[in-house]
Protein backbone atom coordinates (compact mmCIF):
# COMPACT_ATOMS: atom_id res chain seq x y z
CA UNK A 1 0.00 0.00 0.00
CA UNK A 2 1.31 3.66 -0.93
CA UNK A 3 2.67 5.51 1.73
CA UNK A 4 0.84 8.81 3.49
CA UNK A 5 3.16 10.90 1.93
CA UNK A 6 2.75 8.90 -1.78
CA UNK A 7 -0.67 9.60 -1.78
CA UNK A 8 -0.47 13.64 -0.57
CA UNK A 9 2.20 13.92 -3.61
CA UNK A 10 -0.40 12.41 -5.64
CA UNK A 11 -3.08 14.65 -4.49
CA UNK A 12 -0.85 17.50 -5.00
CA UNK A 13 -0.08 16.67 -8.64
CA UNK A 14 -3.45 16.23 -9.38
CA UNK A 15 -4.64 19.16 -8.66
CA UNK A 16 -2.36 21.02 -10.36
CA UNK A 17 -2.86 19.40 -13.58
CA UNK A 18 -6.58 20.41 -13.14
CA UNK A 19 -5.43 24.00 -12.75
CA UNK A 20 -4.16 23.44 -15.87
CA UNK A 21 -6.69 21.60 -17.31
CA UNK A 22 -9.46 24.34 -15.96
CA UNK A 23 -7.21 27.40 -17.59
CA UNK A 24 -7.17 25.60 -21.06
CA UNK A 25 -10.59 25.24 -20.98
CA UNK A 26 -11.42 28.47 -20.00
CA UNK A 27 -9.07 29.71 -23.02
CA UNK A 28 -10.51 26.86 -25.25
CA UNK A 29 -14.17 28.78 -24.22
CA UNK A 30 -13.12 32.36 -25.22
CA UNK A 31 -11.52 31.66 -28.57
CA UNK A 32 -14.56 28.89 -29.25
CA UNK A 33 -16.71 31.72 -28.95
CA UNK A 34 -15.05 34.08 -31.53
CA UNK A 35 -14.52 31.32 -34.06
CA UNK A 36 -17.98 30.29 -33.87
CA UNK A 37 -18.83 34.25 -34.82
CA UNK A 38 -16.14 34.16 -37.64
CA UNK A 39 -17.15 31.11 -39.16
CA UNK A 40 -21.22 32.17 -39.24
CA UNK A 41 -20.49 35.67 -40.34
CA UNK A 42 -18.89 34.25 -43.48
CA UNK A 43 -21.58 31.55 -44.58
CA UNK A 44 -23.63 34.75 -46.19
CA UNK A 45 -20.23 35.42 -48.32
CA UNK A 46 -20.14 32.12 -49.45
CA UNK A 47 -23.82 31.78 -50.30
CA UNK A 48 -23.83 35.02 -52.30
CA UNK A 49 -20.79 33.97 -54.38
CA UNK A 50 -22.10 30.77 -55.14
CA UNK A 51 -24.95 31.99 -56.03
CA UNK A 52 -23.53 34.50 -58.42
CA UNK A 53 -20.58 32.59 -60.21
CA UNK A 54 -23.65 29.57 -60.80
CA UNK A 55 -25.69 32.23 -62.51
CA UNK A 56 -22.46 33.73 -64.79
CA UNK A 57 -21.85 29.86 -65.30
CA UNK A 58 -25.30 28.52 -65.55
CA UNK A 59 -26.49 31.21 -67.12
CA UNK A 60 -24.77 31.42 -70.46
CA UNK A 61 -24.81 28.68 -72.80
CA UNK A 62 -21.50 29.58 -74.34
CA UNK A 63 -19.49 30.27 -71.29
CA UNK A 64 -16.64 27.89 -70.15
CA UNK A 65 -13.57 27.38 -68.17
CA UNK A 66 -10.82 25.20 -66.88
CA UNK A 67 -11.95 24.53 -63.68
CA UNK A 68 -15.30 23.91 -64.36
CA UNK A 69 -14.45 20.97 -66.99
CA UNK A 70 -13.56 17.76 -65.96
CA UNK A 71 -10.92 15.70 -67.41
CA UNK A 72 -8.89 12.64 -67.06
CA UNK A 73 -7.56 11.84 -63.05
CA UNK A 74 -3.90 11.16 -63.57
CA UNK A 75 -3.00 12.38 -60.12
CA UNK A 76 -5.46 13.35 -57.39
CA UNK A 77 -4.80 15.84 -54.16
CA UNK A 78 -6.13 16.09 -51.09
CA UNK A 79 -6.24 19.07 -49.08
CA UNK A 80 -6.39 18.29 -45.33
CA UNK A 81 -6.84 20.47 -42.52
CA UNK A 82 -6.17 19.50 -39.00
CA UNK A 83 -5.16 21.80 -36.00
CA UNK A 84 -1.70 23.26 -35.00
CA UNK A 85 -1.63 21.25 -31.79
CA UNK A 86 -3.57 18.13 -29.74
CA UNK A 87 -5.61 17.97 -26.75
CA UNK A 88 -8.55 18.28 -28.63
CA UNK A 89 -9.76 14.38 -28.30
CA UNK A 90 -10.76 12.82 -31.90
CA UNK A 91 -10.43 15.80 -33.68
CA UNK A 92 -7.59 15.31 -35.62
CA UNK A 93 -7.85 11.46 -35.33
CA UNK A 94 -10.76 11.30 -37.11
CA UNK A 95 -10.14 13.44 -40.01
CA UNK A 96 -7.11 12.23 -40.47
CA UNK A 97 -7.92 8.50 -40.63
CA UNK A 98 -10.68 9.57 -42.76
CA UNK A 99 -8.45 11.15 -45.59
CA UNK A 100 -5.84 8.03 -44.96
CA UNK A 101 -8.64 5.38 -45.64
CA UNK A 102 -9.73 7.41 -48.88
CA UNK A 103 -5.40 7.35 -50.31
CA UNK A 104 -4.84 4.03 -49.43
CA UNK A 105 -8.46 2.97 -51.19
CA UNK A 106 -8.04 4.61 -53.99
CA UNK A 107 -4.57 4.98 -54.82
CA UNK A 108 -1.30 2.19 -55.34
CA UNK A 109 1.17 4.49 -55.80
CA UNK A 110 2.71 7.76 -54.36
CA UNK A 111 2.52 9.42 -57.86
CA UNK A 112 -0.75 9.10 -57.73
CA UNK A 113 -1.63 11.67 -55.63
CA UNK A 114 -0.11 14.55 -53.76
CA UNK A 115 -1.31 16.07 -50.01
CA UNK A 116 -2.20 19.53 -49.19
CA UNK A 117 -1.87 19.64 -45.18
CA UNK A 118 -3.36 22.86 -43.62
CA UNK A 119 -2.27 22.82 -39.57
CA UNK A 120 0.54 21.45 -37.83
CA UNK A 121 -0.87 18.12 -36.97
CA UNK A 122 -1.57 16.84 -40.23
CA UNK A 123 1.85 17.84 -41.95
CA UNK A 124 3.68 15.69 -39.32
CA UNK A 125 1.24 12.50 -39.76
CA UNK A 126 1.88 12.31 -43.57
CA UNK A 127 5.55 13.41 -43.16
CA UNK A 128 6.18 10.91 -40.46
CA UNK A 129 4.55 8.11 -43.11
CA UNK A 130 6.67 9.30 -46.03
CA UNK A 131 3.16 10.07 -48.12
CA UNK A 132 3.47 13.07 -50.81
CA UNK A 133 3.20 16.51 -49.36
CA UNK A 134 3.58 18.86 -52.26
CA UNK A 135 2.46 21.65 -50.06
CA UNK A 136 1.79 22.70 -46.30
CA UNK A 137 0.90 25.51 -44.29
CA UNK A 138 1.54 25.77 -39.86
CA UNK A 139 1.65 28.20 -37.65
CA UNK A 140 -2.19 29.02 -38.84
CA UNK A 141 -3.69 31.53 -35.39
CA UNK A 142 -6.64 30.26 -33.86
CA UNK A 143 -8.48 33.16 -35.57
CA UNK A 144 -6.95 33.28 -39.11
CA UNK A 145 -7.68 35.69 -41.36
CA UNK A 146 -7.49 34.96 -45.37
CA UNK A 147 -4.19 37.02 -45.26
CA UNK A 148 -2.71 34.54 -43.30
CA UNK A 149 -3.63 31.69 -45.82
CA UNK A 150 -3.80 33.32 -48.98
CA UNK A 151 -0.60 32.37 -50.59
CA UNK A 152 -1.04 28.48 -49.78
CA UNK A 153 -4.69 28.75 -51.36
CA UNK A 154 -3.47 30.59 -54.44
CA UNK A 155 -1.02 27.85 -54.79
CA UNK A 156 -3.42 25.10 -54.51
CA UNK A 157 -4.90 26.38 -57.09
CA UNK A 158 -2.57 27.57 -59.43
CA UNK A 159 -1.20 24.05 -59.29
CA UNK A 160 -4.68 22.92 -60.78
CA UNK A 161 -4.55 25.44 -63.06
CA UNK A 162 -1.43 24.25 -64.37
CA UNK A 163 -2.21 20.42 -63.95
CA UNK A 164 -0.04 19.17 -61.11
CA UNK A 165 -3.06 17.88 -60.61
CA UNK A 166 -6.42 17.07 -61.79
CA UNK A 167 -8.99 16.79 -58.82
CA UNK A 168 -9.18 17.85 -55.64
CA UNK A 169 -10.88 16.80 -52.65
CA UNK A 170 -10.74 18.19 -49.32
CA UNK A 171 -11.31 16.85 -45.50
CA UNK A 172 -12.01 18.79 -42.47
CA UNK A 173 -14.33 18.75 -39.35
CA UNK A 174 -17.55 20.53 -39.99
CA UNK A 175 -18.92 22.42 -36.88
CA UNK A 176 -22.30 21.18 -35.93
CA UNK A 177 -22.30 22.08 -32.08
CA UNK A 178 -20.16 22.08 -29.16
CA UNK A 179 -19.81 18.67 -28.49
CA UNK A 180 -20.07 17.61 -32.58
CA UNK A 181 -17.65 17.28 -35.26
CA UNK A 182 -18.36 15.86 -38.38
CA UNK A 183 -15.71 14.67 -40.69
CA UNK A 184 -16.37 16.43 -44.07
CA UNK A 185 -14.76 14.90 -47.43
CA UNK A 186 -15.57 17.49 -50.33
CA UNK A 187 -14.77 17.47 -54.16
CA UNK A 188 -13.25 21.34 -54.16
CA UNK A 189 -12.18 20.85 -58.07
CA UNK A 190 -13.27 20.91 -60.74
CA UNK A 191 -16.27 23.08 -60.04
CA UNK A 192 -19.27 20.85 -61.01
CA UNK A 193 -21.44 21.09 -58.42
CA UNK A 194 -21.60 24.88 -58.12
CA UNK A 195 -25.61 24.78 -58.74
CA UNK A 196 -27.62 26.13 -55.61
CA UNK A 197 -31.39 25.98 -54.30
CA UNK A 198 -31.79 29.41 -55.46
CA UNK A 199 -32.91 30.35 -58.62
CA UNK A 200 -30.20 32.08 -60.94
CA UNK A 201 -30.10 35.34 -61.72
CA UNK A 202 -30.10 36.78 -64.40
CA UNK A 203 -27.45 39.02 -65.81
CA UNK A 204 -25.49 41.33 -68.73
CA UNK A 205 -21.78 40.49 -69.19
CA UNK A 206 -20.07 43.36 -69.43
CA UNK A 207 -17.02 42.14 -70.67
CA UNK A 208 -17.65 38.52 -71.74
CA UNK A 209 -18.81 35.88 -69.30
CA UNK A 210 -15.52 33.72 -69.82
CA UNK A 211 -13.95 37.03 -68.12
CA UNK A 212 -15.88 37.35 -65.29
CA UNK A 213 -15.57 33.40 -64.59
CA UNK A 214 -11.65 33.71 -64.69
CA UNK A 215 -12.17 36.37 -61.68
CA UNK A 216 -15.14 34.25 -60.12
CA UNK A 217 -14.30 30.81 -60.23
CA UNK A 218 -10.79 31.07 -58.26
CA UNK A 219 -12.73 33.40 -55.83
CA UNK A 220 -15.39 31.04 -54.94
CA UNK A 221 -12.88 28.03 -54.83
CA UNK A 222 -11.13 30.01 -52.39
CA UNK A 223 -13.57 30.88 -50.93
CA UNK A 224 -14.50 27.24 -49.84
CA UNK A 225 -11.06 26.61 -48.86
CA UNK A 226 -11.36 29.89 -46.39
CA UNK A 227 -14.70 28.90 -45.16
CA UNK A 228 -13.89 24.93 -44.26
CA UNK A 229 -10.78 26.61 -42.45
CA UNK A 230 -13.03 28.53 -40.29
CA UNK A 231 -15.64 25.68 -39.61
CA UNK A 232 -12.79 23.64 -38.82
CA UNK A 233 -11.52 26.14 -36.06
CA UNK A 234 -14.92 26.49 -34.53
CA UNK A 235 -15.00 22.95 -34.05
CA UNK A 236 -11.21 22.46 -33.01
CA UNK A 237 -11.80 25.60 -30.20
CA UNK A 238 -15.41 23.41 -29.19
CA UNK A 239 -13.27 19.84 -29.34
CA UNK A 240 -10.82 21.18 -26.89
CA UNK A 241 -13.33 23.24 -24.83
CA UNK A 242 -14.86 19.58 -24.11
CA UNK A 243 -11.72 17.38 -23.91
CA UNK A 244 -10.58 19.81 -21.34
CA UNK A 245 -13.72 19.88 -19.10
CA UNK A 246 -13.72 16.16 -19.60
CA UNK A 247 -9.90 16.35 -18.19
CA UNK A 248 -10.83 18.69 -15.40
CA UNK A 249 -13.78 16.53 -14.71
CA UNK A 250 -12.01 13.62 -14.02
CA UNK A 251 -8.78 15.11 -12.18
CA UNK A 252 -11.70 15.99 -9.92
CA UNK A 253 -13.07 12.73 -9.39
CA UNK A 254 -9.16 11.63 -8.71
CA UNK A 255 -8.60 14.09 -6.02
CA UNK A 256 -11.72 12.67 -4.23
CA UNK A 257 -10.81 8.87 -4.76
CA UNK A 258 -7.34 9.96 -3.29
CA UNK A 259 -8.61 11.80 -0.52
CA UNK A 260 -10.87 8.80 0.51
CA UNK A 261 -7.59 6.54 0.65
CA UNK A 262 -5.44 9.08 2.36
CA UNK A 263 -7.60 9.55 5.01
CA UNK A 264 -8.56 5.49 5.51
CA UNK A 265 -4.73 5.74 5.50
CA UNK A 266 -4.24 8.39 8.26
CA UNK A 267 -7.05 6.56 10.11
CA UNK A 268 -5.46 3.50 10.40
CA UNK A 269 -1.78 5.00 11.04
CA UNK A 270 -3.16 6.50 13.80
CA UNK A 271 -5.52 3.60 15.06
CA UNK A 272 -2.16 1.70 15.21
CA UNK A 273 -0.61 3.77 16.97
CA UNK A 274 -3.23 4.58 19.82
CA UNK A 275 -3.47 0.69 19.93
CA UNK A 276 0.38 0.64 20.08
CA UNK A 277 0.46 3.19 23.17
CA UNK A 278 -2.32 1.12 25.00
CA UNK A 279 -0.60 -2.15 24.36
CA UNK A 280 2.47 -0.68 25.94
CA UNK A 281 0.98 0.93 28.70
CA UNK A 282 -1.07 -2.51 29.72
CA UNK A 283 2.60 -4.19 29.59
CA UNK A 284 3.68 -1.95 31.98
CA UNK A 285 1.42 -2.74 34.76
Amino acid sequence: MASLRDIKNKITSTKKTSQITKAMEMVAASNFSRAENNAKSFGPYMEKIQEVTASVALGSSDASHPMLIKRPVKKTAYLVITAERGLAGAFNSNVLRAALNAIQKNHQSKDEYVIIALGKVGREFFRKRDMNIALDLTAIADQPSFAEVKDTVNKTIGMYADGAFDELYMYYNHFVSAIQNDVVEKKLLPLTDIATSKKPMSYEFEPSAEEILDVLLPQYAESLIFGALLDSKAGEHAARMTAMKNATDNAKELIDSYSLVYNRARQAAITQEITEIVGGAAALE
